[in-house]
């Protein structure tokens, strides 16, 4: 083995500790919900979860994981088209198309795999596509892995402006492909996606929007984005999780078309080469979809609270981004500041987390919020109390 490879990678590690860029991981003892029991700090106030809706915990949700555990076992050991498709996975695919108001889905192991996987299928030899500048790193990603004569262009982000000029100056592609998040995860900001839609009809563009933070959390029964703006089978292509807040466990998928859908399915490289979907995931997952559809009161309880921590953060002199997501961040400056903040934080039995470079820009660091509605209000107060002790300590 060599030496000097390893003393290299060491090096790289002290540097970060040095600098205070240094992430460890916080291990789990109990379920994720309102409050969890972390290795080391005992019971937590949880803030920094995707767990939207409070459903990571939910008992109809993990009951229906456990009868798919018994009925189908583990899974099938192999991607879809030789042995690994059961029943499950085209139920929770009809699910997600019924309900985001799509023609079809297919489920992927992640949104990562979804983001991968139907970007490059879209896109080939004199096509191009036009991606925001603060899109997720699934979306760049999938970018990146698009055939190499494809042109790519990115536009300042919500940039009307810059996008209509890049669309202008593209009419000479077949397919201009937009791509979008829905919510921003390190700024909690939406889309323009009124505005996006209007230019993609007047260019003869290609939409794709994808809503991990927003299924579940934006619209009046959770639809997304794409509800909060009336834009519902509008879209041409659409994208998310079911590891956010509907429930956690992990997987992704893909809704649009029905030729789309057949087009990742026949060239897709992680439905090709990757095991399908757990069936346990894709039960869980349709029972969190159900709940959600039967009780749409449960996102406005989000919106309430997220609200009331906004205004309470606001009355002590701590003013985050402005955004009607669910996603809370407070900026701070400094990538060390933000960590060391955060392990303040957290020694006060608040669990938040610090993010800086290379997930955000340099100088941009923050302290990222994110609302459950398993959250109380008492919870919320406490919280905004320890927040506002040590943001005034780090002043």
């Amino acid at each position: 083995m060599s030496k000097k490879f390893y003393e290299g990678i060491e090096k790289k590690l002290e540097e970060m500790k040095v600098l205070g860029k240094y992430k460890e991981y916080q291990y789990l003892k109990s379920p994720m919900s309102n409050r969890a029991v972390i290795e080391k700090f005992n019971e937590v106030i949880i803030l920094c979860s995707n767990n939207y809706l409070g459903f990571s915990d939910n008992r109809e949700i993990v009951k229906a994981g456990q009868e798919a555990l018994e009925k189908y076992g583990v899974g099938a050991a192999s991607v879809r088209f030789i042995c690994g498709t059961y029943d499950i996975h085209r139920k929770l695919e009809e699910k997600v198309a019924e309900f985001l108001h799509t023609e079809a889905s297919l489920t992927y192991t992640s949104c990562w795999n979804a983001n991968t996987a139907v970007i490059p299928v879209l896109v080939g030899d004199g096509d191009c596509i036009i991606s925001d500048e603060l899109n997720h790193a699934s979306i760049i990603d999938g970018c990146r892995l698009a055939n190499k004569k494809v042109q790519r262009f990115v536009y300042k982000h919500s940039d009307m402006s810059n996008l209509e000029q890049l669309l202008l100056d593209a009419k000479q592609f077949a397919t201009k492909l937009v791509i979008t998040d829905g919510v921003f995860s390190m700024e909690g900001d939406l889309a323009k996606l009124d505005e996006i839609v209007a230019l993609c009809r007047k260019y003869d563009a290609v939409l794709l929007v994808d809503e991990s933070h927003a299924t579940g959390v934006m619209g009046k029964t959770g639809r997304g984005t794409i509800e909060h703006f009336g834009l519902l089978g509008q879209i041409d292509i659409i994208t998310g999780t079911f590891g956010k807040a509907l429930g956690g466990s992990g997987g992704g998928f893909v809704a649009a078309k029905k030729q789309v859908i057949d087009l990742c399915i026949q060239n897709s490289r992680p439905s090709l080469f990757s095991n399908s979907l757990p069936p346990v995931i894709a039960a869980m997952s349709l029972k969190a979809i159900e709940i959600l559809d039967s009780q749409p009161e449960l996102v406005n309880s989000l919106h309430l609270k997220t609200d009331y921590l906004r205004k309470k953060l606001n009355e002590n002199g701590i003013f985050p981004l402005e955004g009607d997501s669910a996603i809370v961040p407070i900026i701070v400056g400094e990538t060390s500041k933000a960590i060391s903040m955060a392990k303040e934080i957290m020694k006060k039995n608040v669990y938040v987390t610090g993010f800086g470079y290379p997930v955000v820009p340099e100088g941009h660091a923050r302290i990222r919020i994110q609302v459950s509605n398993a959250l109380t209000y008492e919870d919320i107060d406490k919280c905004v109390a320890v927040i506002k002790e040590v943001y005034d300590q780090t002043k």
